[in-house]
């Protein structure tokens, strides 16, 4: 009865994946190009290596939001909000590849290093402007619009212009702040002003123009209208506070000029008498835009006062989980209810470089000590293949000095320095991180709080060797990315577990070793391959060393004594590895997609000539936005990390069987913050051996993104 309880969420699951599945076939060809791999990874409290810091901008001062009365121009006032999402990961950080930083879902625990920091975003207005009628003397309405401060790139100087939103849009893209650009006193040619004495001087400028009869007499009667060399006057063209000063400035000049001429054609009556009508005609628009600006004063130093920080970006993730297993033998397990918190500070000083800090809380204890799936000689680590995907991979256990963690105790998960030294190439360096943070997620599975329910399915076991994704910020490491082309980039990093510790004190004080180039280290590197826009393919290497005789990914029993003896025993000392593995992806259509890694571990004994090879494997097809946007869901099947061969003084474990792992889950996304996911897996032969039960475990995950 309690099994048929524990899966009926998977069962439930899978259903809807299978009959989502069916019409797959029939799908159209998209129509749009198809999402490479990055932008299948659903936004959430991640953080990637490649996540840039937005600088906040400062507002602008009061005096920059004072109108100009007597003036009919487009009157702009503006405030900035600076509050934003990362949706990014953002639980760990990986530095994958440089070349993209939007995501659908971010891979959790990446930080990719690859790409550029974004500019600012455009600060949003509130704009009032003065739009004219059919008769181009007088403006007919005054219609509310949304609009954006312009980037100070020159334009002519008129006395109305009409700005569209999207070309204010597409000059504050290319401008790389707000603020007014300084003088240059080598202006190239083609921004340079030049005076014109007859409208018809400009080739852009039509009779049939709105504005034509104001800039008729601008020019030919007051002659203070410029024009570009190429003889055009770009009137839809936003200026700057610096443009229409200088052309004010003129203006005045010229008319100077004509009162001490005595010229008596200045101001005409009728000049005098239509200024009144217009002042008196939209004097209520003009009181209702002066308490605009009062109130958008204000606003703008209520944010400034109340702001985070002017450097720094919070996200961050809960998640909460219900989760059971089936019996193995007599041992049995308790439906429990876990959490995990991750609070994420993303800093920039320059506007390029991040700096990652990272904490957490969590009260996870793993089900395999209790249904006796882990039992080596360092059972306490919790190893083995009945792990949920959000679970830290020494939950309870610092694995450097094998002091315990209470539950609910705030921890330093990460703490890295990313930042570019050229277009092509990003360092990063950090006393927090995983091997696994440099390194792209191929799989779509990838997403401990979003995508696979278990920690079999979302990194191949090459990432996680030696403490990669372990949660816990296992070793200090230092490395670059390298974008080669967009295409191909290569990422490497050597990490030391006990970096910190001056003295190797020896078990059990600190087992792991000590110093940065001794103990248990880590050098390892990725190449990614995108040969075309559909398929995603990586190919990993990691040499490493433990000081124990673990493999330390967290994903087998098989890992905790590697190599075992002829009594079946786990060898003394420790053990060196050399590991290869390639993951590739290919999306077959835009919600469809087909994934697989492989990975194999060598691990031979220091002391001995004992050596194991380790190998694993995995298939699945991932559904984007079945049944509904937004919503994903997975299958997958695949072999564990097992023994495959021996040799020297190694042996099997008893009873030997293959192990094997079949797992469906289905995302439902209920906003852009809240998902809930129902799934669950079966393990066969559980860690490879004929003792175990076949064994399930079941989960419902639900995860907040902010």
């Amino acid at each position: 009865m309690k099994a048929h309880l524990l899966f009926s969420a998977g069962a439930v699951g899978l259903l809807y994946i299978l009959a989502g599945s069916l019409p797959l076939a029939a799908m159209p060809p998209a129509e749009k190009k198809i999402l490479g791999s990055e932008e299948l990874k659903e936004s959430e409290a991640k953080v990637r290596l490649n996540t840039t810091v937005e600088n906040h901008v400062k507002a602008p001062e009061t005096s920059e939001l004072k109108l100009v009365e007597g003036l009919q121009v487009d009157n702009t006032v503006s405030t900035t909000n600076q509050l934003a999402n990362h949706p990014q990961e953002t639980a760990n950080l990986n530095l994958p590849e440089t070349a993209a930083l939007t995501a659908e879902n971010s891979r959790e625990n990446s930080l990719n290093l690859a790409e550029k920091p974004a500019n600012p975003a455009p600060a949003v207005t509130q704009q009032v402007s003065v739009a004219p009628s059919q008769n181009s003397q007088t403006p007919a309405e005054v219609t509310e619009k949304t609009s954006v401060i312009p980037a100070p790139n020159p334009a002519p100087i008129i006395a109305q212009t009409e700005t569209s939103t999207s070309e204010k849009l597409a000059e504050i893209e290319n401008s790389a702040s707000l603020e007014p650009a300084a003088t240059n006193s080598k202006t190239s040619e083609s921004s340079e002003l030049q005076q014109v004495t007859s409208v018809s001087q400009l080739s852009d400028v039509r009779p049939t123009d709105w504005a034509f009869q104001a800039l008729q007499s601008l020019v030919e009667r007051y002659g203070c209208i410029a024009g570009y060399p190429d003889g055009t006057f770009r009137g839809n063209r936003a200026m700057t506070r610096y443009e229409f000063a200088a052309g004010l400035n003129a203006c005045l000049d010229k008319v100077n000029e004509l009162i001490k001429a005595g010229t008596t054609n200045l101001a005409t009556k009728e000049d005098l008498t239509a200024l009144q009508r217009l002042q008196e005609e939209f004097a209520a628009e003009l009181a209702t835009l002066r308490g605009r600006v009062d109130a958008l004063e204000a606003r703008t130093s209520e944010l400034e006062a109340n702001q985070f920080s002017t450097t720094t970006k919070l996200s961050g993730e809960a998640i909460f989980s219900v989760a059971d297993t089936t019996k193995n033998n007599h041992s049995d397990t308790q439906t429990v209810f876990n959490y995990r918190l991750r609070l994420n500070l993303l800093t920039s000083f320059t506007g390029k470089d991040t700096l990652i800090t990272g904490l957490q809380a969590y009260n996870i204890r793993s089900f395999g000590p209790d249904l006796g799936l882990s039992t080596g000689a360092f059972s306490g680590l919790s190893d083995s293949q009945a792990r949920l995907s959000f679970e830290p991979q020494f939950p309870g256990i610092n694995p450097q000095n094998l002091s315990s963690i209470g539950a609910n105790t705030v921890e330093l998960y990460k703490l890295l320095y990313v930042f570019p030294v050229s277009n092509s190439i990003t360092l990063f360096a950090g006393p927090k991180a995983e091997t696994s943070d440099a390194f792209q997620a191929i799989t779509p599975f990838a997403g401990e709080g979003q995508e696979s329910i278990s920690r079999f399915g979302g990194y191949n076991p090459v990432v996680r060797v030696s403490g990669g994704t372990s949660g816990s910020g296992l070793a200090s490491a230092g490395g670059f990315i390298w974008n080669l082309s967009k295409k191909v980039n290569l990422t490497a990093l050597y990490g030391s577990v006990n970096a910190a510790l001056p003295n190797d004190l020896g078990f059990p004080a600190t087992p792991l070793g000590a110093g940065l180039f001794n103990g248990s280290t880590v050098a390892a590197a990725q190449l990614t391959i995108k040969p075309t826009s559909s398929i995603d393919i990586g190919l990993n290497y990691a040499y490493s060393r433990h000081q124990l005789n673990i493999l330390a990914t967290g994903l087998s029993d098989a890992d905790l004594g590697s190599i075992l003896g002829r009594d079946r025993q786990p060898v003394s000392g420790g053990v060196r590895m050399n590991s290869f593995g390639g993951t590739a992806t290919w999306r077959l259509s835009p919600k469809l997609a087909v994934s697989t890694y492989g990975g194999w571990i060598i691990a031979d004994a220091e002391r001995s000539n004992a050596s194991t090879t380790f190998n694993s494997w995995m298939v699945g097809f991932h559904f984007r936005d079945l049944f509904k946007q937004g919503n994903n869901a997975g299958i997958l099947f695949g072999q564990p990390l097992d023994r495959d061969s021996v040799s020297g003084g190694a042996r099997f474990q008893a009873n030997k069987a293959t192990p094997y792992h079949l797992e469906a889950y289905y995302r439902f996304k209920v906003n852009d913050n809240i998902s809930v996911t129902p799934g669950a897996f079966v393990l066969f032969n559980p860690e490879g051996t004929k003792d175990n039960d076949t064994v399930g475990v079941g989960v419902l995950r639900t995860t907040f993104s902010f």
